[in-house]
């Protein structure tokens, strides 16, 4: 390894950040982007509270995979409803500034 590529991988391994996340029953080591800390401890306890509400309901009636399954699938019809609204924002920007393009060009005429 050449003393630039010991560089890159010193300056690489400072934006990295070892950190414990709690993650329903289970803690875990994660080594993770410095930038990123703030939305690996939210989704961690996204998760957590997920699961506890979906475990609170069918604990007993479910297996505990089945409610696993159940949290993700909510927290992915989350995400995607969020991507799907961001997606109609920035259509609904370039509707708005057309309408404007055009409605200044008709009073031009």
């Amino acid at each position: 390894m050449t003393e630039v590529d010991k560089g890159v991988v010193k300056e690489s391994n400072r934006d990295k950040l070892s950190i414990r996340l709690h993650v329903y029953d289970t803690e875990m080591s994660v080594t993770i982007p410095r930038a990123d800390e703030a939305c690996y401890r939210a989704g961690a306890k996204l998760i957590t509270e997920v699961v506890n509400s979906y475990s609170s309901v069918y604990k007993g009636r479910k297996s505990e995979k089945e409610i696993l399954y159940m949290a993700l699938i909510d927290i992915v019809l989350r995400y995607e409803k969020e991507v799907a609204r961001h997606d109609m924002a920035s259509v609904a920007d370039i509707l708005g500034k057309l309408t404007t393009e055009i409605e200044e060009a008709l009073e031009e005429k």
